[in-house]
């Protein structure tokens, strides 16, 4: 009954939209089918889903709005029916005001989040979608003010929005890390929201400058960490001392960050680097002296990465590196985590043949995500797309999934 709801407000929303002068409204969206197969034993569907994205956008003089609904349809779910964006535009001579629900993309990185903070992730899908549906849209205020070629920007968040993550009977379940006695484990989930305060709202500030060297930036912010960390509690029998049982309490905790990116040219080449210092992470601890078996340690966080085109192929590498500061045998993270990424993508047929190749490779477990996909645009707004997820190794993020292994197809029209 809620998601008739919605869907009928959107369209009484859209019926208003269609009644303003239509030489001043854009509209535009895509109709897609995405059915995936496992490649290991039965061959069953990873996942077969039917989307429809559309984007309303009008402006006249100094205002502008933007309406992004999506609606996500499986055959054995209810439909999911979202708001990824949804904002007013204001211009000023030299300032420009964003109000509502938006998503805020930030650095220089390709596939990884590193200093891009603002807009949490949805992971029910892992890292599988595309990041435009990855990122979700946060409601709050940007502000832009403009002096030449800099910008400053300031966001303010009133409410915290979690990192989304699968669930429990998802093929994408992460695995659990936690060192646990073998007893029954509860998980409460009392302690993991965030009031709706003015004292637990965010604030971001990034300062952005355009030279004929580099462009170059620079951000700061005050947040909560988007991944709760999970404080175990032990059940101990005060006569053997034995633990009886486990009770696991995921919290959020206060973030500080201060980080900046840049990408320059390098004769045929463009070099980018990004990188953040994160102050007050909660990390999991083995140390039975740590309180609910964690400890707060501070982080670096870096990628860099080169660009170059050749034979009509662009290609693109990263290296990718998380740094755990004052570390201690008790974390159960490892004190360096290396990952690097590659890209290499062509296009044929007068640009309506796409191929491409994308790759995660963690160093430290030697497990890896190889992502072929070719693309064919058939005809004006109609394209193809037949691709695979491939994930290699036994242990790491994406070792995890080793079992995960998928081909799948796309046929998504463009309007």
């Amino acid at each position: 009954m809620q998601i008739i709801i919605r869907i009928l407000g959107v369209v009484i929303l859209v019926w208003g939209v269609f009644s303003l002068p239509a030489q001043e409204l854009h509209i535009n969206g895509y109709v897609r089918n995405y059915t995936g197969v496992l490649l290991n034993g039965n061959n069953e569907y990873a996942i077969i889903q039917n989307t429809l994205d559309l984007k309303f956008e009008q402006s006249k003089d100094v205002v502008a709005f933007k309406l992004n609904p999506f609606i996500y349809q499986y055959p054995d779910q209810d439909m999911t029916f979202h708001l990824r964006e949804a904002y007013v535009d204001l211009y000023f001579p030299s300032l420009d005001l964003r109000i509502g629900k938006q998503q805020i993309i930030w650095g220089k990185a390709d596939g990884v989040f590193i200093t891009d903070i603002v807009s949490p992730k949805d992971l029910s899908e892992f890292l599988l979608r595309d990041f435009d549906e990855i990122r979700m849209g946060v409601t709050g205020i940007k502000a832009n003010y403009y002096s030449g070629n800099s910008t400053l920007e300031m966001v303010w968040l009133p409410m915290f929005t979690p990192t989304i993550y699968p669930q429990n009977n998802s093929i994408w379940a992460f695995r659990p890390r936690l060192p646990l006695p073998a007893v029954p484990v509860t998980i409460d989930h009392s302690r993991e929201a965030v009031a709706p305060t003015l004292g637990n709202s965010e604030l971001f500030v990034r300062y952005s400058l355009m030279t004929s060297l580099a462009d170059v930036e620079l951000m700061a912010a005050s947040t909560w960490d988007d991944d709760p960390t999970p404080h175990v509690v032990r059940q101990i029998d005060p006569d053997s001392h034995q633990v009886l049982g486990v009770t696991v309490f995921p919290e959020h905790h206060r973030l500080t960050m201060a980080g900046g990116s840049f990408s320059t040219t390098v004769g045929p080449a463009v070099l980018r680097g990004e990188g953040g210092y994160y102050r007050g992470k909660h990390f999991v601890s083995t140390d039975p002296h740590a309180f609910e078996g964690v400890v707060q340690k501070n982080y670096v966080h870096y990628l860099v990465g080169i660009d170059y085109s050749l034979w009509g192929w662009k290609f693109s590498g990263q290296f990718i590196q998380q740094i755990i500061l004052d570390y201690t045998d008790d974390l159960i993270w490892d004190e360096h985590d290396n990952m690097m990424t590659f890209l290499a993508r062509g296009d044929y047929l007068n640009e309506t043949l796409h191929l491409e190749f994308f790759a995660y490779m963690g160093l430290n477990h030697q497990d890896a995500l190889l992502r072929p996909k070719i693309t064919y645009d058939i005809a004006d707004g109609v394209s193809i797309l037949l691709g695979a997820n491939l994930f290699t190794g036994s242990e790491g993020l994406f070792g995890q999934f080793d079992q995960n292994d998928m081909a799948y197809f796309k046929l998504k029209y463009s309007f």
